[in-house]
């Protein structure tokens, strides 16, 4: 795949560059445990959200970054269904600081990985009998600022803290 270098990069970081290797599903699971009765049910279905996100290196400047979408839909105490999936990424990045780099890590890598989550979990969704779901569009930049602010704060109180490219 071609480089893609990140316009953003400026200054010291002028000779970073970013290259996506590979995308890929590195787990899928779908599940509908009240079908075919839940087709029948009335209501308002409760849908309920997770992210997570890791991060691991893979050699010098090359990293993988898996994606976590955990979607769990109820209608009252009934379960519809699950979605379970991880969207994985290969991604080299090269020439950035340590800052720049966690920032590349866990919010812009992340970015690249949504739509092909989103687009899978849909498919599932649809494919099991449901009306079409659609993800809405997340800011990583802001969960990646929320992981900054709760790391400053455990450094105050003492705590250790992992990196915020760990987990979003």
């Amino acid at each position: 795949m071609a480089d893609e270098t990140n316009p953003a990069v400026t200054g010291a970081d002028a000779q970073a560059q970013f290259a996506i290797q590979k995308i890929y599903v590195k787990d899928v699971s779908f599940e509908a445990p009240g079908t075919p009765m839940v087709f029948n049910e009335q209501g308002n279905p409760d849908l309920n959200l997770s992210l997570n996100q890791k991060v691991g290196k893979l050699a010098d400047d090359v990293f993988e970054v898996v994606l976590g979408i955990n979607l769990t839909c109820k209608l009252g105490d009934k379960t519809v269904y699950i979605v379970e999936l991880e969207q994985a990424g290969i991604f080299a990045l090269q020439g950035f600081d340590e800052r720049n780099l966690d920032f590349m890590l866990g919010t812009y890598c992340p970015n690249v990985l949504f739509p092909y989550a989103r687009a899978l979990a849909s498919e599932l969704i649809q494919a099991g009998g449901f009306p079409p779901f659609y993800l809405q569009p997340i800011n990583f930049e802001a969960i990646y600022a929320e992981s900054l602010r709760r790391r400053a704060e455990q450094l105050k109180s003492g705590g250790l803290a992992a990196p915020a490219a760990g987990n979003a």
